[in-house]
């Protein structure tokens, strides 16, 4: 029984979500936001809610994360470095926060006594499909540094299971797109080009397929794993097991914005040669199996509100459609 959770990278975009969607569930959660002399909470600010705690820090502070989990039944590690282009330049960073920081936070969680720690992973790790549906079995293949350092987070994580008992599930969403998403995605990119005018939308390659979840979807996902006794010791993807293209994406969110515009390939936004991963279509069979989830968003229900949200308010201007984000 999920009461006291802990959530890392609670300020980021599925972090918040999956904070308030645990509020929702009647958990008090200690939420993770990462330390900056701004005092700014990333995309927790403005959730107020009782039950909701923030502590700022770093994961790559063994002595934060002890201190972060005393206490709690339930910890969701998602903080990490997750942008695929600013590994190419910062591999190092990616190391120290994704494989290190995991590394704190299982010490943590098995000194603690954690009944339950889910680990998030990425689609990211299965490289270019050898096969689909992409089920949990395919080989891994690490084809950028951002998805080496993931394939050495989840290793260690089930080494704590299988060494230590530790409880440990690791949890791997296929693409997640939503509110809140930054615009290093191409989801965001293209909605926020064109809601801020622009004619000409500036792309990367439009050939790969990747199979989207909206970000709602995700969040049901990592709260039916947790809730399942079956999910221990086990790696579970989060998948639609519907793949579509990038060039598909695009014409579906240009129709839905009414927009006429054309896409030029920006040439910084080409991965390198031998890192494009072309191919991502997951199978959810195994948490269809394990857990009563099944994926309830459409993606054109999906992108329709994700376009609402970004183009509500002052949202846009959280965004920079001019600069390209890695």
């Amino acid at each position: 029984m999920m009461r006291n959770v802990v959530v890392t990278g609670a300020d980021g975009f599925i972090g918040s979500h999956l904070t308030e969607a645990l509020l929702a569930e009647g958990c008090h959660v200690r939420a993770l936001a990462q330390y900056n002399s701004f005092n700014n909470w990333g995309w927790l600010e403005g959730i107020s809610h009782p039950e909701l705690e923030v502590v700022t820090g770093d994961v790559r502070d063994p002595n934060l994360c002890r201190t972060l989990v005393e206490g709690a039944d339930t910890v969701f590690h998602l903080a990490a470095l997750i942008a695929i282009p600013y590994s190419y330049v910062a591999p190092d960073s990616y190391v120290d926060t994704n494989v290190k920081g995991t590394l704190n936070i299982c010490q943590a969680a098995k000194a603690a006594g954690v009944e339950r720690l889910l680990v998030t992973s990425t689609s990211e790790v299965y490289g270019t499909a050898l096969y689909v549906p992409i089920d949990e079995k395919h080989p891994r293949q690490p084809q950028s540094p951002y998805s080496a350092t993931k394939i050495g987070a989840d290793a260690l994580a089930m080494s704590f299971h299988n060494a230590f008992g530790l409880n440990v599930t690791v949890v791997r969403p296929f693409n997640t797109y939503g509110p809140r998403q930054s615009a290093r995605a191409i989801i965001p990119t293209i909605i926020t080009q064109i809601a801020s005018g622009m004619r000409e939308i500036k792309v990367g390659d439009l050939s790969p397929t990747r199979d989207f979840n909206y970000v709602a979807d995700t969040c049901r996902g990592f709260i039916a794993i947790a809730k399942s006794d079956l999910t221990a010791g086990e790696e579970v993807n989060i998948a639609t097991q519907r793949e579509v293209s990038m060039e598909t994406t695009l014409r579906t969110i240009a129709s839905l914005m009414d927009a006429d515009v054309k896409w030029v390939t920006d040439p910084e936004r080409l991965r390198p040669a031998g890192s494009e991963v072309f191919r991502l279509l997951g199978s959810n069979e195994k948490i269809r199996r394990l857990t009563d989830w099944t994926p309830q968003v459409s993606l054109e229900e999906g992108l329709r509100r994700t376009i609402d949200w970004i183009t509500a308010g002052d949202n846009l201007k959280k965004f920079k459609p001019n600069i390209y984000n890695r």
